[in-house]
């Protein structure tokens, strides 16, 4: 007999030697959940069991490689469909890194975290740092992120005041109630609606019945502006959001720019009574929430201040104030001095020493100088301590820009560090989330940041995937809508850049108050809100392609976070028109409840949860992929294309069985949603499945049948 090749002739040598078929790849898997490494979170010293998964009896021997040594893993365990092995393996104090090689008679491949690969790729290899956990309570929570002042005003007696204060070339300004959905003016940070602590309060049970595990604040310590990335006292809730006990004083009339003379925000920002009542309120907030069953994460902005904070009091507003030292702008011995970074140090300066780095170049935020600083850097270590500890018991932090602060990355790293460790310290179950453009992997390193908010590996590809758009909704890209290799490659890529225990609670958005709103780039216009116009924001919006996301969202691994309205239709364009009020009263009852309903499907199956993931066979418009553990198998298919599709889908990877059945547990479509029950048949690992399109589905196992196998 002739073979037409040195392919055929190997493979004809394989069924012959070992009269097998050819190696499954699509069987091959690891990851660092609890059913393939055990203990999941291992500790220092402490022995971990880690399994391998392949097709039954479809390989000779499974081996888990260091760079210098290879363990042979046994088989321990077989069903119908797969083989388990293990291999147990004592760890120490240090990183353990591995990868697994497979052998099927002629054939070898590799497998790490990337997936099956013919060589071996260490900047992929699986990682285990022996004591780094993340708290159980943050992965695959359900998150909801509020910007306080557009989201609901429960006292207006706290309101901002026209001319209260004057804040970068306008006076404070209050949008009256009944302007409640007026869009934001730009540029309009000193532009306020009146949403405080005791609106979300009243909204908590919107939220629980949102299916919402944890709220992520903005900044709500004391601040001008209404976004409060400018801290101006970070020991103090803003008394516009909590409560004003005393309020006297004097307004700025027209004109007017000395702070000076605002005595009635001196009153209302710097009286101690108003300081102390804000917190206390705050705290019985927390008791509140907690006692919901809920959580709180607190947005820390410590790589800069703001040009009002006491420390630098650039509007001499805490001068002679109790409780207040004088600031670093106008006294040469202030205790504060050595805070901030003056170029110009001659004594000669002062006061009113203009000469301090601000942060991106910006005079209204000074730049923190931690390396010229030792009391600074203890001060923000008692800060992260302080809010996450009694009586306020905040569950964690959220750090802006964090990779920004201090002067260099060396430096960087060790702050974090010391911040992680004090702030374990006082609660070991908070979470630490940092804000990061980029790969984030140094700082993932088990002893800094818990996890991040999952730009590179969440918002950004499945943005382009979907709708074409840059986040920032400044660029329309369509080529890339639908392309699966881009999606795809992204993903896994960035993806690899988390250890298990972070990547299951990284911050998974598709909105947030930096960004554009989702269903807005879903019309494909590129620009901002001061040139195309706030009404274009909401005009020609794909809903198909939203309920798609949103599905996505709630069953890609991490922690699921909705920015405030965007479950109610809420559009904008990037900031501030994303900073748009909650629409209270005029909500997309369908979108709420689609994203009920998917919530409950999230937190209900723990697959979804915090099961393993992998990629199905997809193509371009098409994207597959799946939720399993040992006992759940979820199917998610999203048809981003014009018209219906008919795929033939391998779900072996997923962990179904060779033969069983798959039930549609939901479907949206560019018409809504549905919930009705379809069935579909799994014979030797495949499926045909239907789908219309802008569409999305969720199948499972039936369960009943699963067992029977």
């Amino acid at each position: 007999m002739k073979y037409q090749s040195v392919y055929e002739l190997n493979r004809v040598q394989q069924y012959i030697m070992q009269m097998r078929p050819i190696l499954r790849k699509q069987a091959l898997f690891s990851d660092g959940t609890k059913d393939y490494r055990m203990p999941a979170e291992p500790k220092e010293n402490e022995i971990v069991t880690i399994r391998f998964r392949t097709a039954k009896d479809n390989v000779d021997v499974v081996w888990l490689c260091t760079k210098d040594t290879r363990y042979q893993m046994k088989l321990v365990e077989r069903d119908d469909t797969f083989d388990y092995y293990a291999v147990r393996i004592p760890l120490t104090t240090e990183r353990f890194s591995y990868y697994f090689e497979v052998a099927s008679g002629l054939l070898n491949c590799y497998y790490d975290r990337y997936g099956v690969t013919k060589e071996v790729r260490e900047q992929y290899f699986f990682e285990i740092v022996p004591g780094f956990s993340t708290p159980d309570w943050a992965k695959g929570a359900v998150m909801y992120q509020i910007l306080v002042d557009r989201f609901y005003n429960g006292d207006p007696s706290n309101d901002v005041l026209d001319g209260e204060y004057y804040y970068i070339k306008t006076l404070s300004s209050r949008v009256p109630g009944e302007q409640w959905d007026k869009c934001p003016e730009n540029f309009g940070v000193a532009e306020f609606y009146g949403g405080d602590l005791a609106g979300v309060l009243e909204k908590l049970d919107y939220l629980a019945k949102l299916g919402v595990e944890v709220i992520y604040f903005n900044p709500i310590f004391v601040s001008p502006s209404n976004h409060k990335y400018d801290i101006q006292d970070y020991d103090h809730i803003d008394p516009h959001y909590g409560k004003i006990v005393e309020d006297e004083g004097e307004l700025l009339i027209e004109g007017e720019t000395d702070n000076r003379k605002a005595t009635r925000y001196c009153c209302r920002v710097t009286n101690q009574k108003n300081l102390e009542a804000g917190n206390a309120f705050f705290a019985e907030f927390m008791k509140e929430v907690h006692k919901r069953g809920m959580k709180v994460i607190l947005d820390g902005v410590f790589n800069h201040c703001g040009s009002f904070n006491h420390w630098m009091d650039r509007e001499e507003i805490y001068a002679g104030r109790e409780g207040f030292a004088p600031g670093a702008y106008v006294s040469k011995d202030s205790p504060y001095r050595d805070y901030f970074g003056f170029s110009n140090k001659d004594d000669a300066a002062w006061p009113h020493n203009k000469s301090y780095e601000g942060w991106w170049g910006h005079d209204t935020l000074p730049k923190l100088n931690y390396e010229g600083s030792k009391a600074l850097y203890e001060d923000i270590l008692r800060i992260g301590k302080k809010w996450v500890s009694e009586p306020y018991c905040a569950d964690g932090w959220r750090l802006d820009v964090a990779a920004d602060l201090g002067h260099s990355e060396e430096f960087n790293h060790q702050f974090w560090r010391d911040f992680r460790d004090a702030v374990k310290e006082a609660n070991p179950n908070a979470v630490i989330l940092a804000e990061h453009y980029g790969d984030p992997k140094a700082w993932l390193a088990g002893d800094q940041w818990d996890t991040t908010m999952n730009y590179s590996a969440f918002m950004e590809p499945l943005t382009w995937f979907l709708t074409g758009m840059e986040k920032h909704s400044d660029e329309y890209q369509p080529e890339r809508i639908g392309k699966i290799s881009d999606f795809e490659g992204a993903m896994r890529h960035y993806m690899t850049s988390f250890m298990t225990p972070s990547l299951y609670c990284a911050m998974n958005q598709l909105s947030n108050h930096d960004h554009s709103r989702f269903l807005t780039r879903t019309n494909h216009r590129a620009g901002r809100a001061e040139f195309l116009g706030k009404e274009s924001a909401s005009e020609n919006v794909d809903y198909g392609v939203m309920r798609e996301a949103v599905l996505v969202q709630m069953t890609w691994p991490g922690a699921p976070t909705l920015y405030y309205g965007d479950e109610a239709g809420l559009c904008g364009y990037t900031d501030p028109d994303n900073r748009r009020t909650y629409p209270w009263g005029h909500e997309n009852v369908e979108l709420i409840d689609l994203h009920r309903e998917l919530i409950r499907i999230h937190k209900d199956n723990p697959a979804i949860r915090n099961g393993s993931f992998t990629f199905l066979d997809s193509e371009d418009d098409l994207l597959c992929y799946a939720r399993f553990n040992r006992e759940q198998q979820f199917i998610i298919i999203v048809n981003n294309s014009n018209e219906e599709k008919t795929k033939k889908l391998n779900v072996l990877g997923a962990g179904v069985p060779l033969k069983c059945t798959l039930r549609q547990l939901i479907v949206t479509t560019d018409l809504g949603y549905f919930l009705m029950p379809q069935y579909y048949q799994v014979k030797e690992s495949t499926v045909s499945v239907t789908i219309q399109k802008k569409s999305a589905v969720i199948l499972t196992t039936v369960q009943h049948e699963l067992n029977r196998c």
